[in-house]
């Protein structure tokens, strides 16, 4: 594994002796600061912590390795069909381009040399010189413009997502792990087929707008995030939560379902919804992947 991949891997580090134990950081309106320091108890540091960089080329190829990995961690999920699925990433040396899979390689086989260098126009540039998905072009370029925040969208049709997208209706706060969605995903209902102009692009950034996530109505699912890692695990994440709404909706006629309250969803978005702590939330899975493949992503 390179150097800098193992940066999402660091052994756990004792405090010195005599240090106390993490507390709890005091953030703005009397709520906890943000952050992965939530998640921990104890003297030891964690080890998924988001890793900084002062070399952007370091940084281009630990956020490629990432990438990779999250296609791999999709492919073992089972989020393909046929060629259809991209999840693309900004450039941190070049922020105007961005990376994206090519078109046709099935997400269980990605490898960071299949990876394709686009700029704002669709045109290849660099990495793997191969055809991209039109429609993932069309989507991802006008998310990046729209928000400089997203440095990563996910997009793909999965099985739950597909299914769930048919009622054209948001999640219902009925569990600790959707409360990360709380008033930050929307419904975008204007499908119009595959997605090949730019305008279609332009309209599901707006529907996005400052949200985490879209359930695009007949279509599927797409997230976006500060990270890959990010935007990876809040994929994931919904789809898992697509799946548990329809499972429990099938049991809705029998018993009463009882949702989380207001206050208590959005102390949870609050305390599980930063991107730091997301990031964190995705290494489980990728340290699984580089155990099963032995790390062939990183090719």
């Amino acid at each position: 594994m390179s150097q800098t991949a193992t940066q999402t891997a660091t052994p756990s580090l004792k405090l010195e002796v005599g240090a106390e134990p993490q507390e709890t950081k005091q953030g703005t309106n009397g709520l906890p600061q943000q952050g992965v320091h939530n998640l921990v108890s104890g003297q030891y540091e964690y080890r998924f912590k988001r890793p900084t960089f002062t070399d952007k080329y370091e940084e281009r190829e630990f956020i490629k390795q990432h990438l990779a990995g999250a296609f791999r961690v999709f492919g073992r999920k089972g989020y393909t069909e046929g060629s259809a699925g991209h999840i693309s990433v900004r450039d941190p040396v070049d922020p105007e381009t961005f990376w994206i899979n090519p078109l046709g390689r099935h997400f269980s086989l990605m490898r960071v040399s299949d990876l394709v260098h686009v700029d704002k126009e669709g045109n290849v540039i660099g990495g793997n010189k191969a055809a991209v998905n039109a429609a993932g072009f069309k989507i991802h370029s006008e998310l990046h413009k729209a928000r400089p925040d997203v440095n990563a969208a996910c997009h793909t049709h999965s099985v739950w997502g597909k299914a769930y997208s048919t009622f054209g209706k948001p999640l219902d706060m009925i569990n600790q792990d959707v409360c990360v969605f709380y008033k930050k995903h929307s419904v975008y209902t204007n499908f119009g087929g595959v997605v090949l102009e730019g305008e279609e692009g332009r309209r599901l950034a707006k529907a996005l707008g400052d949200g985490k996530g879209i359930i695009l109505q007949n279509h599927g699912l797409l997230t976006v995030g500060e990270t890959v890692d990010e935007a990876a695990y809040l994929f994931t994440l919904m789809e898992r939560s697509c799946e548990v709404q329809m499972k429990v909706d099938a049991m809705d006629s029998k018993y009463e379902k009882v949702l989380v309250g207001d206050e208590e969803a959005a102390f949870t978005y609050h305390m599980t919804s930063d991107p730091e702590s997301l990031y964190a939330d995705f290494q489980p899975d990728l340290e699984y992947e580089f155990e099963m493949t032995n790390g062939a992503y990183l090719k």
